[in-house]
């Protein structure tokens, strides 16, 4: 507004539109529009000494008066949830309202609308998560405190959550510890818990879930990777210190803290059934909370985006196993937990893999079944 200032003044002195043009490096147009625009405006010179930049500005180029039914309303909250659908687009979207209100907004000022309102959701990155894609899983860092009634000890319990991308269904359970059972059998109840599977499973580098992070080649637990196959999920490990790639489960942690642990600190826990009781009951409402800056809840969106487009469980439960890795010896035997088992001969001096659960052993050559036992000692 400075080159502003300096026009009206200029004029003020008697100079002309030209010579004011060539001494400001401006279009004489320019200065007749600026000279003219201050007539009706009435602003004279010297300005009023309340007259500040922002409001000379203000009073010469107010802002263009657009009316209210110039172009239609758009439900940008409701277009949100449509784009987490697959297959939907932005373009799509656009050919729907175009069809709808045919003088509606074109493509590109539709995108750039779009991208402004959802730039005040939040102002950090946000990533966009199709409709039954990923579950984020992680452990929250707080843990929750339950007493033994003979002996009046505490012991810590760790807490498990899962978290949907495209709705933000969430679940979450209490467990013992962090181990192989325990982190594959919440992993077991979080699925039941949806009634579906999704496609992608995002764990962060727990190392019972990952034996040895990468960034390319993650190297999988044998044991979660067979849980994963069971349900026909893929795994995709967070990048090491790439908390964004994690966020649904970071915020999901949070919410548990806040909504669940948070509300039990003063209730007295005596059982890790009891705590998972409460626990359900906590969830069942933060499930149904309303959204602050999106319509519906966790529960509505999980209903309408994610569970039509998860896939169905299957028929049989998975049932944990562990992993074992042993030499044929010369009797053609191998050993698993003191016990031993036959193989065929000409696997003598070779190596298996050994999947064994609580009443089977299976034995696997290159990842071929050469031998399957009842489980001595059950």
């Amino acid at each position: 507004m400075r080159r502003v200032v300096s026009m009206l003044r200029l004029s003020a002195e008697g100079l002309s539109a030209r010579q004011i043009a060539l001494s400001l490096g401006v279009a004489r147009s320019t200065v007749a529009e600026c000279v003219r625009r201050a007539a009706a405006a009435g602003i004279g010179w010297p300005l009023p000494e309340d007259l500040d930049e922002t409001l000379l500005e203000r009073r010469l180029y107010p802002p263009s008066l657009i009316r209210a039914d110039a172009r239609p309303a758009v439900d940008w909250a409701a277009l949100h949830g449509e784009l987490r659908r697959k297959g939907v687009t932005l373009f799509l979207l656009h050919q729907e309202h175009k069809e709808s209100f045919p003088d509606g907004y074109q493509y590109s000022r539709f995108c750039e609308l779009y991208r402004i309102w959802a730039g005040k959701i939040d102002v950090v990155m946000r990533q966009d998560h199709r409709a039954g894609e990923k579950v984020f899983v992680d452990y929250s860092g707080q843990t929750i405190d339950i007493i033994d009634r003979r002996t009046g000890e505490i012991r810590t319990a760790q807490v498990f959550v899962g978290v949907l991308g495209a709705s933000c269904y969430t679940y979450a359970e209490a467990t013992w510890t962090q181990t192989l059972p325990d982190w594959l059998g919440s992993h077991v109840r979080m699925l039941e818990f949806f009634g579906a599977s999704p496609q992608v499973c995002v764990p962060d580098n727990l190392k019972s879930g990952v034996t040895h992070p990468h960034r390319y080649e993650p190297q999988i637990n044998a044991a979660y990777q067979n849980l994963l196959d069971h349900y026909a999920i893929a795994v995709i490990p967070a990048h090491i210190r790439q908390p964004r790639q994690k966020a649904r489960a970071e915020s999901g942690v949070l919410l548990a803290q806040r909504w669940i642990l948070a509300r039990l600190r003063n209730t007295p826990l005596f059982s890790l059934d009891q705590a998972n009781r409460e626990i359900a009951r906590l969830l069942h409402a933060m499930n149904r909370r309303p959204f602050k800056k999106l319509p519906g809840t966790r529960l509505s969106q999980f209903e309408i985006l994610d569970r039509p487009a998860m896939r169905p469980l299957p028929a049989t439960r998975y049932e944990y196993a562990d992993w074992a890795r042993v030499r044929v010896q010369i009797n053609y035997h191998v050993q698993v937990d003191g016990h031993f088992y036959s193989v065929p001969y000409t696997l003598v001096g070779e190596e298996l893999d050994v999947r064994y659960t609580a009443t089977t052993v299976e034995c696997l050559h290159r990842g071929n079944r050469v031998a399957s036992h009842v489980r001595s000692g059950v």
